[in-house]
């Protein structure tokens, strides 16, 4: 994202600068505009970037830290500071004839997704006499956008998680068929790992396989040292997420659900059968939401998405079951949950707009005492098509045999 692009939103938002502050890694807002060129940036001091809608950008960095913002975007320029007068001098000079600050602060902590500035700096900033508002629109605008090339990778890794998927519910069934007939969760966890070391994915974390009531727990961490067997009978959800390497490219994010049979006549029950389709079609209520609002040309919030699929589940009967919101950002960073809009309208009341060059992820739940179930799909915002699937998408429950 180059400073003419920033500066363009920013001017749409009529923001007159984007104040980017941070301590010691607090902001990840900051390493993905001004970035270190080894890829690491280890600062122990204050620094910040601020971005007016017009001109150069500056960063400011602590004298201990300059030479980790040697080499900047075309465009930014650095001021190194030693005191805290210094500092504070600087802001001001910075500020001084601006009005409408934005910075990483959601007012009553509404989105805790971009609160990242301490209220100190908060109250600090203000006391130099200009307005800040929230910089959550321009994190979505200038950060959670993909690029071209990201797009590219994430459809190689979205169709290799696919792979694996439906290739770890088969390693489940091969093992079941040997000799011996055992296979835990953790076995099948590590298979899929292999398959991620094997195509070149990156993960921070192993996935979720989960059988039986711990698909009831949405975050079920698997035991390497006391983990569950896999036996006839059993449901299992398997939640997996990997990408291409690198802090630009983008998480392929999926969750699917099976059940292993005792023989070869046998079937999920009526209730595992009806939590798995009313999770099916509040999963598809939301696409339908995105795909029609954008044909329309009307617009659509992250809670207004979030709404269309947990509906669906509270006028099926299941109201107590729902655990979480439908959906996450997905983003270029660090994180599998991105930075831009989330379809959240439980956990928090998410305003902002589905727009053209984001992503995120689609996951409506039930989670009973004896088992769950999760469908997960990842969604982008196409700029001409709008919103498409780039998953991979469940439509039945897999038969582990």
């Amino acid at each position: 994202m180059n400073l003419t692009t920033i500066q363009t939103a920013m001017r749409e938002q009529r923001i007159d600068a984007w104040l980017i502050y941070d301590f010691r890694g607090s902001n990840s807002i900051l390493p993905m505009l001004v970035p270190s060129e080894s890829g690491k940036r280890n600062t122990t001091r204050r620094a910040a970037c601020l971005i007016p809608s017009n001109g150069d950008a500056t960063v400011i960095a602590h004298g201990l830290d300059a030479a980790q913002f040697e080499k900047l975007p075309e465009g930014f320029s650095r001021h190194v500071y030693l005191s805290w007068v210094d500092l504070r001098g600087t802001l001001e000079a910075l500020l001084l004839g601006r009005t409408r600050i934005a910075m990483e602060y959601s007012p009553g902590c509404s989105l805790p997704v971009v609160s990242m500035v301490d209220a100190g700096t908060v109250e600090l900033v203000r006391s130099m006499g200009v307005e800040v508002v929230s910089s959550a629109e321009l994190i979505q605008a200038c950060v959670a956008v993909w690029s071209e090339a990201a797009v590219r990778e994430h459809a190689i890794a979205s169709q290799q998680t696919g792979e694996i998927v439906k290739g770890a519910f088969a390693f489940i069934a091969e093992r079941l068929r040997s000799e011996g007939g055992k296979v835990s969760e953790y076995e099948v966890q590590q298979h899929i790992m292999s398959r991620f070391a094997a195509l070149g994915l990156e993960t921070p974390d192993g996935p979720i396989v989960a059988a039986n009531a711990h698909a009831g727990d949405p975050h079920f961490e698997v035991s390497a040292t006391a983990p569950s067997q896999i036996a006839p009978g059993d449901w299992v959800l398997i939640d997996l997420w990997a990408r291409r390497p690198g802090d630009d490219n983008i998480f392929s994010d999926i969750t699917w659900t099976g059940y292993v049979p005792k023989n070869a006549g046998d079937t999920p029950s009526p209730r595992h059968r009806k939590v798995y389709d009313t999770v099916n079609a509040a999963r598809d209520a939301s696409v339908k939401l995105a795909q029609q609002s954008w044909a329309k040309g009307e617009k659509v919030q992250g809670w207004q998405l979030d709404d269309a699929a947990r509906n669906v589940l509270i006028n099926a009967g299941f109201p107590e079951y729902v655990r979480h919101r439908t959906g996450h950002s997905l983003s270029p960073g660090q994180k599998v949950h991105g930075v831009g809009m989330n379809l959240d309208n439980l956990e928090t009341h998410d305003t902002r707009e589905m727009t053209a060059g984001i992503g995120f992820t689609i996951e409506p739940g039930l989670y009973l005492p004896d088992f769950g179930v999760r469908s997960e799909i990842n969604m982008y915002v196409h700029p001409t098509e709008g919103p498409i699937i780039t998953s991979c998408v469940q439509t039945d429950i897999v038969m582990i045999r």
